[in-house]
């Protein structure tokens, strides 16, 4: 798997294009970890990273982009079990229910 970003969920906001922003501080080497360590949901990604939801699709055969979602977007089994896991808490998801 490889990591590509995707100009829609990049500065500046691309008229037109629908898109959650990623935050400017996530660099392509932490990327492609956080798809490398992403958790499989039928043909998307999961990952979490100081509290906020990330959902990877691939675009093209063995490339992948991801942008954050709120937690309400993630399965409520994959929730649970990172809370279980510790990776997040009960407050971020409710702070985050949206995105």
């Amino acid at each position: 798997m490889r990591y590509e970003s995707n100009p829609k969920h990049s500065q500046p906001w691309q008229r037109g294009r629908r898109g959650t922003l990623c935050p400017p501080d996530i660099d392509r080497e932490e990327a492609q970890a956080m798809l490398a360590g992403s958790v499989a949901v039928g043909a998307r990604r999961y990952a979490v990273r100081q509290g906020v939801a990330y959902r990877a699709q691939e675009h093209s055969r063995g490339v992948w982009h991801g942008h954050p979602v709120g937690w309400r977007q993630v399965c409520e089994s994959l929730r649970r079990r990172w809370i279980r896991e510790r990776r997040v808490c009960r407050r971020d998801v409710g702070r985050h229910w949206e995105g």
